[in-house]
């Protein structure tokens, strides 16, 4: 084989600077260098790739598409014969680069549908005028895709992988086919041939040398899963089976967690994750952590085949279970603090309501008898003098404005009115206390206890810092649910300038949401 692998060197040079002579000539060097630089690449590219990967037959197609890729050159020879052939064959070369492509990187096709695809190819290829079509040629660019698409979605593990650069051949492939198409139906040929040509001149020469470096170094034989290690320690979006599948190339991976309590393999969700038995068609590899299992991986048998491979998978989801692990116990702990402040907060409006009944119930109402008493015996005397009297006037003020101070101050603790009559009702009553005007919107019901009376303290200090601070004229308070969020806004015309580190009030208040 290295023999003859010798001689098509001299071979490929000399047919090569005939094409180039026979077609352009020496005279005119921006055509007959791109073009013989195209021809030349390619048989290159194969030669070496034939060389060093000769268990692939990708270094022999992309050598013929070299070869052939000259063959149109000569349809200005001097022997009729072979003008003629040779203006039959102007692109030939489309027939093995289509093979080379949907065959990379074996060079061997696995299925009938691929095999027709070549087969239509090469048919193509041969008929000259099916390439000089316009919508021929977007059709065949476009079946070229859908082909290396299905044959990339078809495939898992290092087939899946080898396959991504052989679906980028043909995307770029067909792209230059199918512009060139739309550009020559939209205007004049002479006009975009030029640049097209180049183009296309480019393009070859780019799936040859990126083919040919994909064969010689293939990162697909090992996956990236060894960087998926290292990736896994950062910030990144996604769980570790979407991470691992992409790395593995493989959809339909499942990782499960193991339970020892449960006895159990679960997935991030807590699904229990069944382990298929030997014959199902599916393999298990286990991963391990000091002897104990870790966590199962339910793949296509074709992915982990390397032990290497599966070293680098059981590293990183170790690592990934680790972080799982510890992410679970934040969780969990923040739940926990979350809940503790739910109920000191529970404890501390229970203590509110418990401190205002006593109030209501004992001081409140005794200062209320004391004053309906002073205002009967006010009534009622005679013959008193006037500084008596004056003093008497004194006292009912003072106990009346006792008791609104009272009043005022149950209030504070938690209004009566938020648990009788509700949230509506009970922000009604602050707004009419307030001292700036107030326009009241309330369109939430069914609210929990704990909402109304975060809504409600919310508003109250809110309308005490206006009236405090803000030189307002107007104020407005809306409680409304948006897309199931209850939202509340305090706004004002004041000063503005509220500052969350000037005091604890609406710290307090942001505590209170939270």
């Amino acid at each position: 084989m290295r023999r003859p692998g010798l001689l098509l060197w001299p071979v490929g040079t000399a047919i090569g600077l005939a094409a180039e002579r026979v077609q352009f000539g020496w005279n005119d060097p921006r055509h007959w260098i791109p073009d013989l630089a195209v021809g030349w690449v390619l048989i290159v590219c194969g030669l070496i790739a034939a060389n060093r990967r000769p268990q692939s037959r990708t270094g022999l197609l992309m050598a013929a598409t070299g070869f052939s890729w000259f063959f149109g050159n000569f349809a200005r020879v001097g022997f009729a014969p072979l003008a003629w052939i040779a203006a039959q064959t102007l692109y030939l070369h489309r027939g093995p680069l289509v093979h080379l492509i949907l065959a990379y990187p074996t060079g061997r096709l696995s299925s009938r549908f691929g095999r027709a695809a070549v087969g239509i190819g090469y048919a193509a290829a041969i008929v000259t005028a099916v390439w000089r079509s316009e919508v021929a040629t977007i059709v065949l660019a476009a079946l070229l895709v859908a082909v290396s698409a299905r044959q990339y979605l078809g495939t898992v593990g290092r087939a899946r992988r080898a396959r991504l650069a052989a679906l980028a051949a043909a995307s770029g492939f067909s792209f230059v086919l199918m512009g060139y198409a739309i550009a020559r139906l939209a205007v004049p040929a002479a006009a975009v041939s030029g640049s097209s040509i180049l183009a296309y001149q480019v393009t070859i020469c780019a799936i040859a040398i990126g083919l040919l470096a994909g064969l010689l170094s293939p990162s697909w034989e090992r996956s990236a899963v060894t960087d998926l290690v290292v990736e896994l320690g950062e910030a990144r979006s996604g769980s570790l089976r979407d991470e691992l599948a992409r790395a593995l190339g493989d959809p339909s991976l499942e990782v499960g967690y193991w339970l020892s309590d449960a006895g159990t393999f679960v997935d991030p969700e807590g699904r229990l994750v069944s382990v298929p038995d030997a014959g199902s068609g599916r393999s298990v590899t286990t991963v391990e952590r000091d002897g104990q299992p870790l966590a199962v991986l339910v793949h296509d048998p074709e992915v982990l085949d390397d032990p290497g491979l599966v070293e680098a998978v059981s590293a990183a989801a170790q690592l990934a279970a680790s972080n799982a692990q510890l992410q679970a116990e934040v969780r969990a702990r923040l739940v926990e603090v979350i809940a503790s402040r739910r109920r000191i907060l529970e404890a501390g409006d229970e203590e509110r309501r418990r401190l205002e009944r006593r109030l209501y119930e004992g001081a409140e109402r005794r200062l209320t008898g004391l004053a309906e008493t002073v205002r009967q015996a006010r009534s009622q005397a005679n013959g008193i003098s006037p500084a008596t009297l004056e003093k008497i006037d004194r006292a009912q003020g003072q106990l009346e404005g006792t008791l609104e101070e009272l009043r005022e101050l149950a209030r504070g603790l938690h209004p009566r009115a938020l648990g009788e009559l509700g949230l509506d009702r009970a922000l009604a009553s602050l707004a009419e206390r307030s001292p700036v005007p107030v326009e009241l919107t309330v369109q939430a019901y069914g609210l929990s206890p704990g909402v109304q009376a975060a809504v409600y303290f919310l508003c109250s200090e809110g309308l005490a810092n206006i009236a405090k601070y803000a030189s307002a004229s107007r104020a407005v308070i809306s409680v409304e649910i948006r897309d199931r969020i209850l939202a509340v806004g305090i706004t004002d015309d004041g000063v503005g300038g509220a500052d969350l580190s000037g005091g604890t009030g609406m710290l307090g208040l942001a505590d209170r949401v939270e």
